[in-house]
């Protein structure tokens, strides 16, 4: 079965207690740029874009209601992680020059797919974001064999 037509993916929205923190960061790592604001009833939404992909970001003051493994909560409903793709891990690490709070990795997978390689850093918020370089979709004749 497919998706009805027009259907298409739309944005992520993240809480964060510090909205210009979150905005910078996505800002400042994944090339976002602020696309609108949105204030009703007393509140702020930002609207952050890179490309197609948006981020909508809501302010809170809750603390984090998910206890965050290494690559992200795994509750049940819960978002794992966000990620992005990226030409070299090792080139964005250098880069951030230690800027990033790495969580775990960078780590290699060429078990699975050569010259898949992996980091996982945090957000300010303390979302699990993802930065990957290498991975491949499988062959449709691979993907059969686990129907």
């Amino acid at each position: 079965m497919s998706a009805p037509a027009g259907v298409r993916w739309a944005h992520v929205g993240l809480n964060c207690r510090d909205q210009r923190a979150t905005e910078e960061f996505y800002r400042r790592w994944f090339g976002f740029e602020r696309a609108r604001v949105v204030e009703a009833d007393g509140s702020r939404v930002v609207f952050l874009k890179a490309g197609p992909v948006y981020l909508e970001l809501f302010p809170t003051g809750s603390a984090p209601a998910f206890a965050t493994a290494k690559d992200g909560p795994d509750n049940p409903g819960a978002v794992r992680h966000l990620a992005f793709q990226v030409d070299d891990v090792d080139a964005f690490m250098a880069a951030a020059d230690g800027e990033l709070e790495v969580l775990l990795g960078p780590l290699a997978f060429d078990a699975f797919i050569p010259g898949w390689k992996t980091v996982w850093v945090a957000d300010p918020d303390g979302v699990v974001v993802e930065v990957s370089q290498g991975y491949t979709d499988q062959s449709p004749e691979e993907l059969r064999s686990y129907a």
